[in-house]
């Protein structure tokens, strides 16, 4: 174990007490004496690095497991494009689309197996979700609660029904309290998202042991990065939020520095979706805490300004965003399983601006969300629709549609940090209607499950989808040849055009330096700038002093005799 010490230090600032933590770091030592580190890996990340994001069974074939279909998928299509793929969770779940997991450390039968797995991390490098906020009800861990075994008597937190729970952040409209019939009466039990997924109690050591054990478990097989789900309420104190309290934040740190004794290269990524200041208390004080934080703001800004054919919101936004500290880097993403969260917009949109989108999302074909503020009101939290419809209006042409989801990823792809493209976006789907009728989960509206067969024709034909993946998977490999494009490259805003979307990306190592234009309107806009000298990456047209940028199109200029 390195720096014993500093983990003391940390386990007493969780537990407030001296000896729990020498004695929990001394079990933590004992537990993973004989741990077996994985082939050295490399540290950090480059331009070459970005994340594909998808369920295990987004893509199916019949009679077949879906990571097998999924890596034939990959083979064959995307190749050596992508870095990375992050597989949502593929554990045993009773609920919410895998985030109730009954076994850490087992597949879905359905995916297939550990040895399926790890025939994709042959050519990839992989991303896994710890669910290690709450468990299933249908879990090993919780039938030894119900059972009053110990020690999983504390692995869950018993609470008073009678308490006032009033200033507790409260995500869905369901309530915070379960009832359970326990072999010694009647427990209620802190279910913070449903009644299904039951909330650890981190109070326990015993909870943060079992914890470690899986990262460790995911290390072991094949996790470079490993993605924090809602790990902004870990820690519960009745009379405050429950929401980043400081506990939180040091068992983030703590497992920040076991990896980093354990299995050194692996990156925390947290998933937080809140306001901008409150994510980015997520880096740490020193970068010792999250390698990546997501950007979550990005995908309500960006439908923003591509809604509204203007860009200032989003080159304000970005000319704040402080730099990331050495070892830490933002998590860019436009969409993913779930729904585009109007949470982050607090402070950077005001309501009526908020309510642009929520309005743009019902015309569009969407659905929105609600969540209990606690008081007896309701505001909307997350909009639930396919990225592509979220962006146009039904009456708007399949070319300017395209057109809006391809800038828009390349907004993605040019802002300083790690870009993840949801499947559904670089495949080019639309909105799931049946996957939403048949369950009543407006988040399935971006869930789609695809028939591999008819994916492949629509891949090898002149299709709306082919059009789509063709052109972000050859930007995805234009972008990764340049280093300007390095999460270490700086960026720097532009202000061309109210239009326009503009940053300079520059490596100073490289002395390399590329001029971002994305046009977010359906004009044509001409931007006059001496210094501009240099080929357009995406068209491989010569631009010196001048560039004429069409309705929705975007440029990557790389200076002369730096490309």
């Amino acid at each position: 174990m390195k720096n014993k010490q500093d983990w003391i230090v940390m386990l007493e600032q969780i537990y407030g007490d001296s000896q729990v933590a020498i004695e929990t770091a001394q079990e933590i030592e004992k537990r993973f004496a004989h741990f077996l580190p994985p082939k050295p890996r490399k540290s950090w990340l480059t331009e070459k690095d970005s994340v594909l994001i998808t369920y295990g069974d987004s893509i199916l074939q019949e009679q077949e497991k879906s990571f097998v279909t999924l890596k034939r998928f990959l083979d064959r299509f995307v190749e050596d494009s992508i870095s990375t793929i992050h597989i949502l969770p593929m554990f045993p779940s009773s609920s919410d689309d895998g985030f109730s997991v009954i076994n850490y450390k087992e597949i879905n039968p359905d995916f297939g197996s550990w040895d399926d797995l790890k025939g994709i991390s042959e050519n990839y490098s992989m991303m896994f979700d710890a669910v290690v906020n709450h468990v299933s009800k249908e879990s090993d861990w919780f039938k030894k609660f119900l059972n009053q075994e110990k020690p999983y008597t504390d692995f869950f937190i018993k609470a008073d029904p009678n308490a006032d729970y009033t200033s507790v952040t409260r995500p869905r409209m369901l309530p915070l309290l379960t009832q359970f019939e326990t072999s010694k009466g009647i427990k209620h039990v802190w279910t913070t998202f449903s009644d299904d997924q039951v909330d650890l109690n981190y109070a326990s050591p015993d909870v943060l042991i079992a914890v470690l054990d899986v990262l460790l478990f995911y290390v072991q097989q094949g996790a470079r990065m490993i993605r924090l789900d809602a790990v902004g309420f870990l820690w519960k104190e009745l009379g405050t939020t429950c929401m980043h309290l400081p506990q939180t934040h040091t068992i983030i740190k703590f497992m920040n520095l076991l990896l980093d004794s354990y299995a050194p290269g692996t990156l925390l990524i947290t998933e937080t979706n809140v306001p901008q200041k409150e994510n980015l208390t997520y880096f740490g004080t020193h970068g010792d805490e999250a390698h990546l934080v997501y950007q979550f703001p990005l995908a309500p800004i960006t439908m923003y300004c591509l809604q509204k054919g203007r860009a200032e919101v989003l080159s304000e936004w970005v000319r704040n965003l402080p730099a990331p500290q050495k070892g830490t880097t933002y998590f860019n993403f436009l969409s993913s399983h779930d729904g585009i969260g109007l949470r982050p917009l607090d402070s950077i949109l005001p309501e009526e601006e908020k309510d642009f989108l929520v309005q743009a999302t019902l015309k569009n074909g969407g659905y929105v969300s609600y969540k209990d503020n606690g008081d007896g009101t309701q505001s909307p939290y997350e909009l639930n629709i396919n990225y592509q419809d979220a962006l146009s209006s039904p009456e708007e042409s399949d070319k300017v549609r395209m057109d809006k989801l391809i800038a828009s990823q390349t907004i993605l792809l040019s802002l300083q940090g790690l870009p993840a493209i949801y499947i559904h976006s670089l495949l080019g789907s639309r909105n799931d209607y049946m996957g939403y009728s048949t369950s009543n989960i407006p988040r399935r509206i971006n869930r789609e499950k695809l028939a591999f067969p008819m994916l492949e024709e629509s891949l090898q034909t002149q299709t709306n989808r082919k059009y789509i993946f063709d052109e972000l998977l050859r930007r995805i490999r234009i972008r990764k040849e340049h280093s300007a494009f390095s999460p270490e490259a700086s960026q720097h805003v532009l202000d061309y055009s109210e239009h326009v979307f503009s940053v300079l990306r520059k490596n100073e190592e490289s002395s390399q330096t590329i001029y971002v234009l994305i046009n977010v309107s359906e004009l044509t806009i001409r931007i006059e700038d001496p210094s501009i000298n240099g080929v357009d990456l995406i068209l491989e047209e010569t631009h010196i002093g001048s560039v004429v940028l069409e309705p929705l199109q975007s440029m990557w200029i790389v200076q002369q005799g730096e490309n």
